[in-house]
This record gives structure tokens, sequence and C-alpha cells, in this order.
């Protein structure tokens, strides 16, 4: 499918465009056109995909939605936003949204409704609702709020009017702006019977339409990863692994994580499934302020290109953008125009070359995994498919490493150069892509 073909650039609008961070519901302001400004530059640096995080009517964050069916006004109207997706379509970028289903904001309209007519309202049962106690907020009736932020007001999505209502949206975001994907946030909360049920609303409009669910702990998940359910979910496990194995100069992380979900074993966890791959997001520290040494970077994102699964990047990474978890989170979500895009002019040259190697392999999209070589501070693993064998080689440390896979030949990717596989020289913190030679 297209997704597992693509790399994804993610973006958090509200951030990205400048937004003020509370909504006052007043006047509508036209941001959406920041983005649509950027296309060229994504086009360049050759993503083929966006993951757009909230953007509908929301309170503060976008994950406290007011109204399903309406733009967020701090960003623009709906033509603004049917306008934004058409300009990505054409320029070869799908759009995937952030679907929000677990919970609303306080103002979303059936909670102001229940607060008003409280037992008398026909939407009482959209929520959790115990008319014999109170909440924070005084409302004069209890609820349940997402893992305790009782300014997330979670949805009972056993209601029929929910359900209902969420079939609705999700039928207008396909008809309407023609997205191509969702992304549902905290997917580990929702109960399985749900990704069946959005895989029979978006099955009706779009064969080829994307599912991939956010989960932290993927250890019992797999059961959902199902032509019936969901296309791929969050690799938290290899996101964690890959930034400690670094800091601690021990690949042996990494590589066991690797190995554990997508090795050739069978008590192999997604042996052939591709996870959602990431170094940070939006809510995580930046990879670049993570990484304790910052000459080890080439590697982390080298790793995250070849390994299993779907490569997705944060908007700015590329150019080594710096952000921590401090003032709400608000640090890592800044305006485009706060990143410096000439601060690693390098790294942004390595991620465009990945781009293009991602996309022009498909070992790196569909074939098996094994381990070749292993030590704390470098490693090589292969990723192969009936026609083509690939050999990725990192070095972590200061030292001059050779590794010794085959003999036979191979052209690095990234330097065009032959070498024997038997003999694969890296540098300090160097990283190779070898492709073996047939013939």
């Amino acid at each position: 499918m297209w997704f597992d073909e693509s790399v994804f650039y993610q973006i958090y609008p509200l951030g990205y465009c400048g937004a003020e961070r509370e909504n006052d519901f007043g006047q509508t302001r036209h941001r959406l056109s920041v983005l649509k400004e950027r296309i060229p530059y994504l086009r360049e640096c050759g993503f083929r995909a966006v993951l757009l995080n909230p953007l509908f009517e929301s309170e503060r964050h976008g994950y406290d939605t007011v109204d399903f069916f309406k733009a967020d006004r701090r960003l623009g109207d709906n033509e603004d936003f049917k306008q934004l997706v058409r300009s990505f379509h054409d320029a070869g970028i799908r759009v995937v949204l952030d679907g929000v289903f677990n919970h609303v904001g306080r103002r979303f309209f059936a909670f102001e409704e229940v607060k008003r007519d409280r037992e008398k309202s026909d939407k009482r049962d959209w929520f959790y609702i115990d008319f014999n106690g109170d909440s924070p907020y005084g409302d004069g009736f209890r609820y349940e709020g997402w893992e305790g932020h009782m300014e997330l007001v979670k949805l009972n999505l056993q209601s029929p009017g929910v359900t209902y209502y969420i079939r609705r949206a999700v039928e207008f975001w396909i008809d309407e702006f023609q997205i191509d994907g969702l992304r549902l946030d905290v997917s580990y909360l929702l109960p399985e019977w749900f990704f069946e049920f959005l895989r029979n609303i978006v099955r009706s409009r779009r064969s080829d339409f994307f599912l991939m669910g956010e989960v932290i702990h993927c250890q019992n998940f797999v059961k959902n990863l199902t032509r019936e359910r969901l296309d791929s979910i969050t690799n938290y496990e290899c996101y964690k692994g890959l930034t400690s194995a670094l800091n601690s100069d021990n690949l042996f992380e990494i590589e066991h994580s690797l190995e554990r979900l997508f090795g050739s074993q069978p008590w192999c966890l997604y042996t052939g499934k591709n996870l959602f791959n990431f170094v940070d997001n939006h809510d995580v520290i930046r990879a670049y302020t993570a990484l304790v040494d910052k000459r080890k970077i080439f590697a982390m994102y080298a790793i995250l290109y070849t390994m299993p699964g779907i490569p997705c990047i944060y908007y700015g990474s590329e150019n080594a953008a710096e952000g921590d978890k401090s003032d709400n989170d608000y640090k890592l979500r800044p305006a485009i125009w706060e990143i410096d895009e000439n601060k690693n002019v390098e790294l942004k040259a390595f991620i465009q070359t990945l781009n293009r190697i991602r996309q022009s392999h498909s070992a790196l999209a569909y074939g098996t995994y094994e381990k070749c070589v292993l030590s704390n501070k470098y490693m090589c693993y292969k990723r192969e498919t009936d026609s083509e064998r690939l050999y990725c080689a990192f070095n972590i440390s200061d030292q001059d490493v050779t590794v010794r896979v085959e003999e036979a030949e191979g052209t690095d990717l990234l330097t065009g150069e032959i070498r024997n596989l038997n003999d694969i020289y890296l540098p300090p913190f160097a990283v190779r892509i070898f492709k073996k030679n047939v013939g």
C-alpha cells in the first residue's frame, strides 16, 4: 500500500502556524496558508505523506475538541482546509488526520447540553455521568476524564448517539476534504470493536484508507493489525530503545527490540507488519535535544529509515530543531518561523537522501530483518526481499571499524562507492547502506 512505501512528515498545525494557545471563539484567522506555502519545501525534501495533528475546533491544544465538523478558527475555515488538502494532493502528498475519539473538550456541544439539562438531556449517555457526585468544576455531577485530566471528557463509545456522530464526522472528512487516513489518538484505550467499526466506515469510501493507532506499549496489540482493523501502530518501543542505545553506547538495546518485534523466530511480535516509526513527535523531547553526543544524529536517522516500518519525521527535526517538555509541551510545538533551517544543513541533506533511498528500495518497505554484526558501538543488519538485499551498517564510536558480512560486491546507496561486503569500512560515526550487486 502507499503508506507502507511513504515517509511521513508530522505537523502540529496549531503550533506550526503560530495559533493562539487559547481559542476565544471569535474571529476566524486564515493561517492554513502557512502550511500551503510550505508544500514545495516538503516536496523538495522528498516527503510523500503528512500527518496533521488535530485541526478541528477546540478549546486549547486540539485534543479538547468542540466541533468535529469545523476547522479550528485559529487556523481557518473548512474551505481553507479543503484547498490545503487539494494542494497537498496536487503535489503528490497524502494527508492523514489525527482522529480524537476517546474524549472531547468541556465545551463540546453534547456536554454543554448535559450541563444545562442534566438528567433530562438525551445526551447524558454520551459520557460516563454520575448525577450523585460533583466535578472539580462544580458541575453538580461527576464524570470520567481522560487519565484524570478532567478538561478532557471521556466519550461513551457504547452510546448509539456517539457512534452515529463519529460515523458522520469520518464520512464528512473523507467526502468533504478527501483525506487519506487517520491516526487514532490513544488507541490503547479504545475498544477493539471500534477499530472494525471505523474500518467499515472508511472501506465504504476508500479501499486504501490508512488507519494507524497511537499505542504506548505494543506487547499485546498485534491482534489489531489486521485488514479488518488497523494498518499500523506507533512504535514507542523502538523510539525509546534507539535514543537510549545511542546515549548509552549500547546498540544491543535497540537490536534486542528490532529482533523481538521483527525477527524471524516464531515468538517475534510484528514480523511482516509495518509499525509507525519515529525518533520524536509532538509529545516527546526533540531528538536533537535528547541525543547527548550530536555526532550520532546521522546513525539515529539512518536506523529510523532502514529498520522495518514506516518512518516519520517531526517538523523541524530535519533541521536539528530542539525542544523539551517544559511550558506544557509548547516548546515541542513552535511556529515554523521559530526554527532555524540553516542550523544543520548537512542533516537536512542527509534526510533528503534517506527519503530518496527509502522510496526507491522495496527491501526497506517490505524486506525481512536479520542481524549480521553486533557490538556495543557498531552494528549491521540485513533487509531483504526476493529481488534485493541491503546491508545497513552503523558506527557510533570515534574509532574506525570494519564490518564483514559476505564475499560479494555492493554499492553504497549513500555515496555510490563499490566495495567488497566483507570489507565494509566505517569511519568514526559513519553510516553505510550497501546494496548487494547482482551479476
